[in-house]
């Protein structure tokens, strides 16, 4: 199954579409029947994200730590950063520009008469101001911040660690060398998690379509299949970018993320998708002290999904409700998703956070938000797959830009098994009372 793990997830998409469509035609009426169905399919994917979040934490901190120790050189280190950063603010303007662009070209929103499809609760804005989101970059604890999953805390204390066992040099190899052996576990470990994906997936997508069902999408299919387009636009020109780079083996990056992409596509999830990004990332060639510390970083300043995302949904509530904005106005919108997009780690329901602060500060009518949460799930699914490909791009690309792209290992490469059915059947180093050893049984210590 682990070797055929992107067949099944695509055989867990089919079934959990048939199934909530299955679903929705028995219960659909009966809004609070539903949702509690929904809820049954849903446990599948909250089990396998619990999973995930369980891994994270300590696969961050044992990648970048060992990472920048290993790496011996805190000038590349500076220079690394440097270069993430400059790439990330390149994406991002590119990603806002181009949702911006084909908004006004494709004007989804206008002559819709739409109405609100459901309330959008409660919203927090507060968390985006620049005060808080520079309080919230530094951990007050690093154990309060793995408990969070708190992936910039994480890493700013990681780069503390990481850079001071490089100054200890051998005092703080043992140390190096559990953070080693951590992350080896944990991607270990993600394998086994893995395992349960195709059921996550179904899970996922059953519990959606249960609810909302398939008319949904025809209601809203002119939004989703333009936003689609976007998205696949935006594909285009990140993978050329790093086509530049990277040359032919841009290509081969792609079949190597084949993965992670649908886990994030189907669960709606970039964070899904991260553990096991780190594992392809290592197969396609990039060194862990690389993808240690951009990778992070990257899932706090670089979701290239998630940034087209919110011009293009703030510009479609403004043609939904018919309002005409200027060139002038479109730019500054284009600027303030530039900045706070950039704090919104660790917010709850960040994109539409950022979408709703934005549109309460240009005076356009903040409800709007209740018109895209009713499809918010499936541009969720397309933006969180983008978020992967943009990270992965921006990874590989910073590696081969600082000289170390390594030679790759076979994308389906088989990880270690744990022994079983071993000679001493689990007794091995037990000294067994003598009616305890059989000539089938285990056999005693000292015995091979």
């Amino acid at each position: 199954m682990a070797k055929r793990l992107t067949f099944y997830i695509l055989i867990g998409m089919i079934l959990g579409i048939v199934a909530g469509a299955i679903s929705y035609a028995q219960v659909g009426a009966d809004k609070e029947a539903a949702t509690q169905v929904a809820g049954y399919f849903k446990l599948l994917a909250d089990v396998f994200l619990q999973l995930i979040k369980m891994i994270i934490a300590p696969l961050v901190l044992a990648t970048i730590v060992a990472g920048i120790a290993n790496m011996g050189d805190s000038a590349a280190l500076g220079r690394i950063g440097g270069r993430a950063l400059l790439w990330f603010i390149t994406a991002s303007l590119v990603s806002l520009s181009l949702g911006l662009l084909l908004v006004n070209l494709l004007q989804p929103g206008v002559r819709l008469d739409l109405t609100p499809m459901a309330d959008i609760g409660e919203v927090k804005t507060d968390a985006l101001n620049l005060r808080d989101f520079v309080m919230h970059i530094f951990p007050k604890s690093i154990f309060d911040a793995m408990a969070q999953n708190d992936i910039l805390q994480i890493l700013v204390f990681s780069l503390f660690a990481g850079v001071g066992l490089s100054a200890l040099g051998e005092r703080g190899a043992p140390l190096v060398r559990a953070a080693d052996a951590l992350g080896e576990l944990m991607l270990q470990i993600t394998n086994y998690v893995m395992l349960f994906a195709p059921f996550a997936v179904f899970g996922a997508l059953a519990g959606v379509i249960t609810v909302n069902g398939l008319g949904i999408l025809l209601d809203f299919l002119r939004l989703i299949v333009e936003f689609y387009f976007g998205l696949l636009l935006l594909w285009v020109v990140l993978l050329a970018l790093g086509a530049i780079f990277l040359g032919k083996r841009i290509l081969m990056l792609v079949r190597y993320i084949i993965e992670p992409l649908l886990l994030a596509f189907s669960t709606a999830s970039s964070e899904a998708a991260l553990p096991k990004l780190f594992e392809q990332l290592d197969r396609f060639g990039v060194p862990r002290r690389i993808s240690g510390f951009v990778l992070p970083l990257g899932y706090s300043f670089n979701l290239d999904g998630s940034m087209m995302y919110m011009s293009f949904a703030t510009l479609f509530i403004a043609q939904a409700y018919g309002i005409d904005l200027s060139i002038g106005t479109q730019i500054l919108i284009l600027l303030t998703l530039m900045i706070t997009s950039k704090g919104i780690a660790g917010v709850p329901r960040a994109s539409l956070v950022v979408i709703t602060a934005t549109l309460a500060q240009f005076g356009l009518p903040v409800e709007g938000v209740a018109l895209i949460l009713g499809i918010d799930q499936f541009l969720d699914m397309g933006r969180s797959a983008t978020n992967v490909v943009g990270n992965a791009v921006a990874t590989s690309v910073i590696t081969r830009w600082e000289g170390m792209l390594e030679t790759a290992d076979p994308a389906d490469m088989d990880y270690p098994h744990a022994p079983s059915r071993t000679a001493h059947r689990g007794a091995r180093g037990l000294e067994l009372q003598e009616d305890m050893v059989e000539d089938s049984g285990p056999p005693a210590a000292g015995r091979t």
